[in-house]
């Protein structure tokens, strides 16, 4: 007997959403397919749950939400290309977010990419992303104009800084970004995704967000930050004034139970930090389909919502 199926079958009992066949909804033209490349929570190191990336796939592009740790390598566990992620909508510029675009701005390009790296992102983005260049000119220089003469198309960056509104609309898929509260980290956007009837959000670093619940109602899945206790940022080195001051900028569990509570969403998952004890938490305040997200976790919207967990 296969020693997966008991799990199987677990999942598929305790969450009535994993139908786990995987005929259903992948063979919708209009569903929304997510792949969680990192689920991790804040800078720390975890070699289980790396930074956080969002791949949305839907009419056959591919756009990948923040550039955490990682995001290149879980991609290629995946199954998917680096040379496709040439579309990147960042949150916001902190650290655990963007630190991976170096690594799918110049390696997918050795790899023969010959379309141009484009990035949208608030405020600051152009900036950061002409300095990536410099940083790099060395090797860009030598691989584009010296040794392998790999096309400068590829390695051409297209900075996009973006407001409150539809950033992005092409083949009926369209991204419309949102402004959230991340305390001093101003401004900070999660992004909303529509395509074919469905729709997910992706919330970025927030505290609860009354613009988040707004722009999120009518959704299918709410992929949803959490915040650690001060206890356990302590527990980790932080001193007790960095803990709370930390703690102040994101969603307390409670808090996203309320989020969730009033968005409705068919599906609410933690995309980025979360565990059973936040579960716990939130169901003070909902009772709906709640999910931790892990690495390489695939959701396909569609009629039906398809959970599957990447095998042990």
């Amino acid at each position: 007997m296969n020693r997966l199926l008991p799990a199987f079958i677990a999942l598929s009992a305790c969450c009535p959403l994993a139908a786990q066949s995987a005929n259903s909804p992948a063979a919708d033209p209009a569903s929304i397919k997510v792949t969680l490349l990192g689920s991790g929570g804040g800078p720390r190191v975890d070699v289980r749950r790396y930074g956080i990336s969002i791949l949305v796939e839907a009419a056959g592009q591919k756009l990948l939400f923040d550039c955490g740790r990682g995001a290149t390598l879980r991609a290629v566990e995946a199954g998917i290309r680096p040379s496709d992620l040439d579309k990147v909508f960042l949150t916001h510029l902190h650290s655990d977010h963007i630190i991976s675009i170096p690594d799918l701005l110049l390696t997918p390009w050795a790899e023969g990419r010959k379309t141009p790296f484009q990035v949208w992102g608030p405020p600051g983005t152009r900036s950061m992303m002409d300095k990536l260049l410099e940083a790099f000119a060395f090797d860009i220089h030598i691989r584009g104009d010296v040794d392998e003469k790999f096309p400068k198309e590829g390695i051409r960056v297209i900075s996009t800084e973006v407001s409150e509104g539809t950033v992005y609309d092409k083949a009926g898929v369209k991204v419309a970004a949102f402004v959230v509260d991340h305390g001093p980290v101003k401004p900070a956007f999660g992004y909303r995704v529509d395509f074919g009837g469905h729709s997910v959000v992706m919330s970025g670093d927030t505290r609860m967000s009354e613009n988040l619940i707004r722009h999120s109602q009518g959704i299918d899945v709410l992929f949803h930050e959490v915040g650690t206790g001060v206890a356990t940022l302590i527990q980790q080195g932080i001193s007790p004034e960095q803990a709370a001051n930390i703690v102040a900028h994101h969603t307390s569990p409670e808090e996203t139970g309320i989020v969730f509570n009033r968005v409705k969403p068919r599906l609410a998952i933690y995309a980025h930090g979360g565990n059973a004890q936040t579960v716990t938490e939130a169901r003070k305040n909902y009772t709906g389909p709640l999910e931790v997200g892990e690495d390489l976790m695939v959701i396909r919207i569609g009629e039906k919502i398809d959970v599957q967990r990447p095998r042990p």
